[in-house]
């Protein structure tokens, strides 16, 4: 029991440094932290819309639509490089179904220009 005790102790530590570490940066914003919000910091930022509103309003579709062109890519590239990354040791299993995937990145990519939610305005 001794010795798995001596075993699980980093992990211990580990958990004791972390939460110690978060309650401290926590409390430290509080204690500093500025309380005189100006009206520029409470408006409307990347939404485009006020945050304290109607729940029930309607939103422009374009603000989904450059969500999911966000993650398209971001998936993209998160298995990507791997990929990449061991090309040479992959097996035609793996380099089809990387095409695959990137076949159906493609399509919702030619969805979101479909829609124009790469046209702003």
């Amino acid at each position: 029991m001794e010795e798995l005790m001596r075993d699980y102790l980093p992990i211990l530590v580990f958990l004791v440094v972390a939460i110690g570490l978060g309650l401290v940066l926590m409390l430290s914003a509080v204690v500093i932290a500025v309380r005189n919000p100006d009206p520029e910091k409470v408006s409307a930022y990347e939404c485009g819309f006020n945050a304290f509103d109607d729940a029930r309003m309607k939103f422009d579709v374009r603000f989904y639509l450059v969500s999911i062109l966000f993650i398209i890519f971001d998936l993209e590239i998160a298995f990507l490089f791997p990929w990449a990354v061991a090309f040479k040791d992959i097996s035609m299993v793996g380099f089809w179904s990387m095409m695959v995937f990137l076949a159906v990145l493609t399509v919702g990519f030619a969805y979101e220009w479909k829609k124009g939610a790469l046209e702003w305005e």
